[in-house]
């Protein structure tokens, strides 16, 4: 392969990727409001449940309305198995469950260092995504950001000897792993195939792990609940997903995890124009630094 052939095949940030990561970072920023109305009514495992399960179900409404082909080897369902563990059970599981007890703007701090590792784990398994000075030092530039735009007063719960706390830094690592075994594994589906693949094998997973832990899986009485359910199932993960895989295809597996940077200013924003929550002067410092971070990281030559 020539130097020319390397660099056209190399990851990138196109400005198609950034729009997609826009819409990703607004779909799942949303997906924070209504997991938690969610949590009022349902235990842990079970929402998740409704979140895979439902999922699941649309994108295999979508795949046989469209006649995509459906793989038919074990090595591929076994991938996509791993996938669904890694990018759904663990990391739903994980931080739902951490969220009951922790700060939210702490949480998100937390959410947003998948950034940073996907991009170390990106590093340590592909030649193509190697950690230079620049990837680096633009990660965590708009690391900081987040933080200040959170409030860096959510640091001072900060402590590693908490379950919960763990549990969501957990979540994340599982995140970085899944982009970058997506990329190694799954690059020859097709999005929609790749979606619903990984959230079938999350769903048989995660079915019978709620049954037995929660009993039969409940079904919401609440209108809130239901809409909820309805926004994190369908547009959080089936649509989601769809984006996901693409942008992990254009830009790589340590930059599709950039969006998770993109996450907490969407929840602040919208907590601002849905709630009536102020906007502190603090939020709009951490918004100039993340776009800093975002442009060194992704500046050309």
């Amino acid at each position: 392969m020539t130097r020319t052939n390397t660099a056209a095949s190399a990851p990138q940030l196109t400005a198609r990727a950034w729009a997609e990561m826009l819409a990703l970072a607004t779909i799942w920023g949303a997906s924070f409001l209504a997991i938690k109305i969610a949590l009022g009514e349902l235990p842990v495992l079970t929402l998740v449940a409704h979140r895979v399960v439902w999922a699941a179900l649309i994108l295999w409404g979508y795949v046989l309305w469209r006649g995509l082909a459906v793989p038919r080897d074990a090595a591929t369902w076994g991938a996509l198995l791993t996938m669904g563990v890694l990018n759904n059970v663990v990391p739903f599981t994980l931080m739902a469950w951490g969220q009951q007890f922790i700060e939210t703007g702490l949480t998100s701090i937390f959410n947003a260092a998948t950034a940073v590792l996907g991009v170390l784990v990106a590093a340590a398994v592909f030649a193509d995504e190697r950690l230079t000075g620049r990837r680096l030092a633009g990660v965590l530039i708009a690391f900081a950001g987040v933080s200040i735009a959170i409030g860096l007063e959510a640091l001072g719960g900060l402590d590693l000897r908490s379950l919960a706390q763990l549990a969501v830094l957990g979540g994340a690592l599982s995140y970085a792993c899944a982009a970058a075994w997506a990329r190694a594994r799954l690059g020859h589906l097709r999005p929609q195939v790749a979606a619903m693949g990984m959230l079938t094998g999350a769903s048989l997973v995660m079915l019978p792990l709620a049954l037995a832990v929660d009993g039969p899986v409940a079904l919401p009485r609440a209108p809130e609940t239901w809409a909820a359910i309805a926004w994190f199932a369908v547009a959080g993960t089936a649509l989601a997903y769809l984006l996901y895989y693409r942008v992990l295809a254009v830009a790589g597996s340590g930059n599709a995890m950039l969006v998770t940077l993109l996450i907490p200013p969407v929840a602040i924003t919208l907590g601002w124009l849905v709630l009536g929550e102020r906007l502190a002067p603090s939020a709009l410092v951490g918004f100039a630094v993340l776009a800093v971070g975002l442009l060194v990281m992704n500046r050309r030559g």
